[in-house]
């Protein structure tokens, strides 16, 4: 982006929301690994439902209302 459209973004509120959709994604993970080492399905299906669930949720949410705009 030129520095011109930058300016138009809050670019602390996004770091921060980013910051905390990353913790989202980490807990996802985490319960994928946990699915390989106790080899259970369940744990499984519940971070990849919570993984696409969380990435619809972003990209909605980022999308709307102008929410990091300035």
């Amino acid at each position: 982006m030129s520095d011109s459209e930058k300016e138009k973004y809050n670019e602390k509120a996004l770091a921060k929301f980013v910051g905390k959709v990353m913790y989202g994604y980490c807990f996802c993970l985490l319960l994928l690994g946990l699915n390989d080492l106790f080899k259970t399905d369940w744990l499984f299906i519940i971070g990849f439902v919570l993984f696409i669930g969380l990435t619809i949720f972003v990209v909605v949410y980022a999308n709307t209302r102008n929410r990091f705009k300035k």
